[in-house]
């Protein structure tokens, strides 16, 4: 559904030349949420407003559904961004308009007739289970309210595309996953295509099918999030997981202390909750040790990783990595 192909973004001030966006190439695929992760200033509101053009692109070419939106013409731009909602941070409400006509505002400058208007307005409040405050002010909302009016707001124009900048960071932790879970139901309920971008983890793991890590504006880690988590291979992709509470790389200090052939075993799917390790310990009488081990979900899908220490015959720690292969487990060799 969408592909930027070299994208880059200049900024220009007396004797200095800023580079916002270097070259990025992204795909994004129709019906999926895929999410866009870097630290502040790493360049993700910028690529973000590249899909309704609220930024130009310096150089490089946007394409939605077969077609370069930098060659609109301002009538054709205004229309597709019809078919774009986007939920920001700060909600950015009218505080003087009732939730209502929050949601109105837009299809009142579409020109929509105002029963139109009101009626459509009531079906994405009832969406995203604000209909009992259709008459409140924005003041008399909580924020995680104030955010599920911005989304309905966002879902009245009937968008193909939403575009979510940071729209949890503004919230405590129990309103975000309320939000999250809002998000994965409009996206399951609808099929809309989401992107979102976002600084933490958790709310990847949470509703993203795909992740892009974006660091000094290029991409330097793109995949399925379930690869990425598991497998990360840049360092800024790394730090981030180790900052969430997901080191991959705690176990090096344990190592030092250990015997033994030392293994990292990924899980997903239900080989997550089979009993691998007591089956290996005793078909190949090995000694395993755990140094370090998480198991979470992403999304609907339980996956976890372990490392351990084996040791025991040479016949057991060669017949090992076969017996794990068998039990849909990866096994990586960190230390023969």
């Amino acid at each position: 559904m969408i592909h930027l192909k070299n994208i880059r973004k200049t900024y220009e001030s007396p004797g200095r030349v800023s580079h916002a966006l270097d070259g990025v190439d992204l795909h994004i695929h129709q019906g999926e949420v895929f999410g866009i992760i870097g630290r502040s200033g790493a360049g993700k509101s910028t690529l973000i407003r590249m899909l309704n053009l609220l930024e130009r692109p310096s150089q490089g070419e946007v394409w939605i559904k077969g077609q370069d939106i930098t060659q609109f013409s301002d009538a054709r731009l205004r229309q597709y961004r019809q078919s774009v909602g986007m939920v920001f941070q700060h909600f950015n409400l009218l505080r003087s308009r009732t939730v209502i006509d929050n949601v109105c505002f837009p299809l009142r400058l579409a020109g929509m007739a105002r029963r139109e208007q009101l009626e459509r307005a009531r079906e994405v409040l009832a969406l995203v289970g604000l209909s009992d405050h259709a008459g409140k002010y924005p003041r008399q909302l909580s924020g995680g309210q104030q955010q599920r009016v911005g989304i309905a707001r966002a879902l009245a124009s009937r968008p193909e595309l939403l575009l979510c900048d940071e729209a949890t960071s503004a919230l405590d932790p129990e309103t975000t996953q309320s939000i999250l879970r809002l998000l994965l139901d409009i996206n399951k309920r609808l099929g809309l295509t989401i992107v979102l971008i976002t600084h933490g983890m958790d709310v990847i793991r949470a509703v993203c099918d795909r992740v892009a890590v974006i660091d000094a504006g290029r991409i330097v880690e793109n995949g399925d999030v379930l690869d990425v988590f598991l497998h990360p291979r840049h360092a800024v992709t790394q730090s981030l997981l180790s900052e969430s509470g997901m080191d991959a790389e705690g176990w090096r200090e344990l190592a030092q202390s250990v015997q033994g052939r030392l293994l990292r075993l990924s899980f997903r799917g239900d080989a997550t909750v089979q009993p691998v390790l007591s089956r290996a310990s005793r078909e190949l009488n090995l000694d395993l040790s755990i140094l370090q081990g998480s198991v979470s979900r992403i999304k609907d899908t339980p996956y976890g990783q372990l490392v351990v220490s084996a040791q025991g015959a040479e016949t057991g720690l060669d017949q090992l990595a076969g017996l794990f292969a068998a039990e849909g487990v990866e096994c990586e060799v960190l230390r023969p």
